[in-house]
């Protein structure tokens, strides 16, 4: 008698989860010129030129504005990359990272 070969596979539980995602706020500041503020909007943050205007004057109203929302290593090198322009350049520009959701 042949023996039966069993087709029947365990099945294993794989919980896969969206990656958490980070905010990006950047805080108003009494030196950082808004010419810069817009700079840095482009060029790291790829915002066209009048969303880097708009999110700027929403900064220079109310002290904070969130700039983006990306994956944990994203945000932070963005971060990282701004203030070390900012540095560069004599300002003492602020830029966070926080988990999304939180207020």
């Amino acid at each position: 008698m042949a023996k039966e070969q069993s087709s029947i596979r365990e099945r294993q539980r794989i919980d896969l989860r969206e990656p958490r995602r980070y905010k990006v706020t950047i805080y108003n500041d009494d030196f950082t010129t808004m010419e810069f503020v817009v700079k840095i909007l482009v060029e790291v943050f790829f915002k066209s030129e009048t969303e880097a205007e708009t999110l700027m004057l929403q900064v220079h109203h109310s002290d904070k504005a969130v700039v983006g929302i990306y994956s944990y290593d994203v945000a932070t090198s963005k971060v990282h990359k701004a203030t070390s322009m900012a540095r560069d350049a004599g300002y003492p520009l602020r830029l966070t990272v926080e988990p999304e959701g939180r207020d």
